[in-house]
């Protein structure tokens, strides 16, 4: 069996998780490339060798310039802070590495097209980390809207909500730092639903939003992990959040469509509402990632003593990635869509073609994030084309 040889950049949340799938992507999917784990970069070495050991890496450094120039490797995976992606990839690019980035790309358009023409360059293959196209229940979606189903797409409505840095005394963690970050919920979460726009419903034609940041400063953080962290000792030493607690925006798609769209990490009582809605002339379909395992569908030609949204649990064989898994009504989980994500990567690396979403995709999400927060700026629409 053909191996990949992996390094990656990165060793907490995303580090995780990607570790995680190319643990699982053997065992599940038995003909797929192998994916061979074979160092971990980080800069803290103590906190790296603890990954390194719980992960199930080989080997672990602490430079990630001499992990790019490592002739064993095959693939540099970059889940680090948004502001180190572009550096990285395009040393990893014209070192001939491939190349799987986390979202969003960059921390800007012009680094995001710095990022594409480097690797396209180097002609090595490209992916950008939009893991939730990976559920079976979205991969229904598109099923449906393909093939006409639902008809002409009317309207999306897409809402990312959380609830994490609610309390203003949470510190300061490098996603409120637009210099590391590029920006608040609107690129982290938003790019998401950014994302899953573009691959069920179309191309975005002009934008126009609205943002906020409720909690204009918080205490400094002494350690970080994640979506959690400690403050320091003195609580009264504050530093300034740069990023938007909350954004907002309404769309206007190419073939018509209109879409409005929400990001926030504000919204209590939501953990991960990752949902949207679509509607179509001939029916409308559901999806919240919090019951990431249905999609609700709704046909207008159904019997009207019948008509109404009916709720389709995608585990069976027929749906997309489930064959692999479990029994139908067995369900999956938030892990699972990143083993298909690298699924899909080592699948285009052996059949020679760029996997999908790639490093375009990731290009085409950052021009919307940059016309949206110059329609703020500017306070009025702004057409993708400008950009």
């Amino acid at each position: 069996m053909k191996k990949i040889n992996v390094g990656m950049v990165g060793y907490k949340f995303m580090g995780k998780a990607h570790s995680n799938a190319y643990r699982a992507l053997p065992m599940f999917f038995p003909n797929a490339v192998k994916p061979e784990m074979k160092v971990i970069c980080g800069r803290d070495p103590v906190g790296l060798e603890q990954a390194r050991s719980q992960f199930g890496w080989e080997s672990s450094v602490t430079d990630w310039r001499a992990l790019v120039q490592d002739k064993d490797i095959d693939l540099i995976d970059i889940n680090a802070p948004s502001d180190a992606h572009k550096e990285i990839a395009i040393a990893a690019a014209e070192a001939g590495k491939h190349l799987f980035c986390e979202k969003p790309l960059a921390l800007t358009l012009e680094d995001s097209r710095d990022m594409l023409a480097a690797a396209e360059k180097a002609g090595v293959k490209h992916m950008v980390g939009f893991n939730y196209r990976f559920a079976p229940a979205v991969q229904l979606a598109k099923k449906l809207i393909t093939e006409g189903r639902i008809g002409k797409i009317y309207h999306i409505r897409a809402v990312f909500l959380q609830d994490w840095i609610l309390d203003p005394s949470f510190p300061l963690v490098w996603r409120l730092q637009k210099e590391i970050a590029g920006s608040g919920s609107h690129g982290d979460l938003g790019a998401h639903s950014i994302d899953l726009a573009r691959f069920l419903v179309g191309e975005f034609k002009e934008v126009i939003g609205m943002n906020e940041t409720f909690v204009k400063q918080r205490p400094i953080a002494a350690a970080m992990t994640g979506l959690s962290a400690k403050g320091g000792s003195d609580a009264s030493e504050l530093g300034d959040v740069t990023v938007d607690d909350a954004t907002l925006f309404m769309a206007r798609f190419e073939n018509g469509a209109l879409g409005s769209f929400e990001a926030t990490r504000f919204a209590a009582g939501h953990r991960c509402t990752n949902a949207f809605e679509i509607n179509g002339s001939k029916g409308s379909i559901k999806f919240d990632f919090e019951r990431m395992n249905e999609l609700q569908v709704y046909f207008t030609d159904d019997a009207e003593d019948v008509q109404g949204f009916r709720r389709v649990l995608a585990t069976d064989a027929s749906h997309a990635y489930m064959d692999a898994w479990w029994p139908a009504g067995h369900t999956i989980g938030y892990e699972h869509t990143f083993t298909h994500e690298v699924l899909e990567l080592m699948n285009a690396i052996e059949e020679d073609r760029q996997p999908v979403p790639n490093f375009v995709d990731g290009v085409k999400c950052q021009e919307v994030l940059e016309a949206v927060d110059r329609s703020i700026a500017e306070r009025r629409w702004v057409t993708i084309s400008e950009l």
